[in-house]
């Protein structure tokens, strides 16, 4: 299973609190199974949105295949998503609606945007205090589960090398104390790179990867609870080429993902 992702587009008018948004979940070919990459970021629309209500699930799938299998498939991820956002406790309107439809849709060319699900839902919030709401680096370990992978946000490098900048240093700071006030908790540390269709360089992402495992290690962090793993280029969330800086951001990540918790 490879690379999903969740992207927002913001409807919000200037003149009202309310708001109507959507986010879009990417699928791998043939899969409606959600994996790590997915996982985080469905984790993090859950953080940053806990109080939506969800009006629409729509799930799609490529051309390939007949219509009666990509009917069948499409039904399938939306019932994924529904089951996860159940799970965790978002809420569903009671009238929301659910279709699958398959390969009957206007086609993107870049088939891999056509694997998806789509979900639609409203925010009362206003902006000022959803960013109040928001869950720091502990809160999200805590509704993490065995198998999720959590991003580490603000984490950057120096250009094509593993040295951390020095404003990433607040984030490795929470990193550490989630692991010290978590004796059972063990990791893997996964590196991403963006930007190339080769994979000449994927080996900047172990070395990210391992730059932020004997960061903990220097600060007495058990090896027995840690692993590191560079993964390249192989699980971008945007398709690569990226179209935008943003994109390209996204793709290059380090990310955690829960062993043992």
């Amino acid at each position: 299973m490879k690379a999903i992702v969740v992207a927002f587009c913001l409807f919000s008018s200037l003149f009202s609190c309310f708001s109507q948004e959507k986010i879009a979940v990417y699928f791998d070919f043939n899969k409606y199974e959600l994996n790590p990459t997915a996982l985080t970021a469905l984790n993090d629309w859950i953080l940053a949105q806990p109080d939506s209500k969800v009006l629409k699930i729509y799930g799609f799938c490529d051309w390939k295949g007949t219509s009666e299998y990509n009917d069948t498939l499409s039904l399938q991820r939306v019932q994924t998503v529904f089951e996860y956002l159940t799970e965790h406790k978002i809420a569903i309107d009671k009238d929301y609606l659910q279709k699958g439809f398959g390969k009957n849709f206007t086609q993107d060319k870049n088939q891999a945007l056509n694997r998806k699900v789509e979900i639609e839902y409203s925010n009362a919030i206003p902006q000022a205090e959803k960013q109040i709401k928001e869950k720091n680096l502990a809160e999200s370990f805590k509704i993490a589960q065995k198998g999720d992978v959590v991003r580490l946000k603000n984490i950057n490098f120096y250009n094509n090398s593993a040295r951390i900048v020095p404003k990433s240093e607040s984030t490795l700071y929470d990193l550490l104390c989630v692991m010290q006030e978590n004796p059972k908790l063990k990791i893997e540390i996964q590196g991403h790179i963006c930007c190339q269709l080769s994979t000449s360089l994927d080996h900047i992402s172990t070395a990210r990867a391992r730059a932020i495992y004997n960061h903990l290690i220097r600060n007495k962090i058990a090896r027995n609870r840690l692993s590191y793993k560079g993964y390249g280029v192989s699980q971008p969330i945007y398709p690569i080429p990226e179209k935008s800086d943003f994109e390209e951001n996204e793709n290059r990540r380090v990310e955690i993902k829960i062993l043992e918790n």
